[in-house]
């Protein structure tokens, strides 16, 4: 058998919690562009997107230096 095809990938938890706060930050544009006022002020929202962008990168970082240990 090919080694390749028999390889196990490991769960990568960036991927989905990259995804879900993408689709937080999307829904709160959406609800802002559907109603005439806004959700949440500048001064909320930019700290919030950097911070989280952040956290996905730490969890990235993390998750990746742990993969390369278990090999």
């Amino acid at each position: 058998m090919n080694d390749d095809a028999t390889k196990r990938y490991r769960f990568d938890p960036a991927g989905p919690v990259t995804g879900v706060f993408f689709l937080a930050l999307a829904g709160l544009f959406l609800a802002e562009g559907l109603t005439d006022e806004p959700v949440l002020s500048a001064t909320v929202l930019a700290p919030a997107v950097l911070i989280g962008l952040g956290l996905v990168g730490t969890v990235r970082v993390l998750t990746r230096g742990r993969r390369r240990h278990l090999r």
